[in-house]
């Protein structure tokens, strides 16, 4: 019989697959458990529609990255810090912080989890933090860290 999976199912298929297995195990098993539909006409069909649109939808989702990153990259982030001898800060600068700061001043909301900045911002000056869109793209912000009076 074939079924059109609906969720992983370990050693036998992934979801979206059409595989052939046996009626019993299909019956009282897979469809049972909502686990698989019977591949039908309709069924096939609606999963190809499926299918288009996650495509669809991944396209846009990508065309925005691009766009957000365009946006970024024209910016530069302004954040003051206490600092002491040869600028460097008493304590350091997180990504919270710039992500904070972000939102505050230019309304663009990015998650502080996608700044890959390994350690805080420990010194005044510029800073690049390399900040990761979307699996194919990443974009550079720029951040000014200036002494606090």
């Amino acid at each position: 019989m074939k079924v059109i999976f609906l969720k992983d199912v370990k050693g036998k298929g992934k979801k979206g697959e059409v595989k052939n297995v046996a009626d019993g195990y299909a019956h009282n098993f897979l469809i049972k458990n909502g686990w698989a539909v019977e591949a039908t006409n309709s069924a096939v069909s609606q999963l190809e529609g499926q299918k288009n649109k996650e495509k669809k939808d991944a396209q846009e989702e990508l065309e925005q990255a691009k766009q957000l990153k365009a946006t970024l990259e024209a910016l530069t982030v302004e954040l003051k810090a206490k600092s002491g001898e040869g600028g460097r800060l008493f304590g350091s600068i997180s990504t919270k912080q710039v992500a904070e700061e972000l939102q505050k001043t230019h309304k663009i909301k990015i998650d502080k989890r996608k700044m890959e900045l390994n350690d805080g911002i420990r010194a005044l000056g510029y800073t690049n933090i390399p900040v990761k869109l979307h699996k194919e793209v990443m974009a550079t912000l720029k951040v000014h860290v200036t002494e606090e009076n």
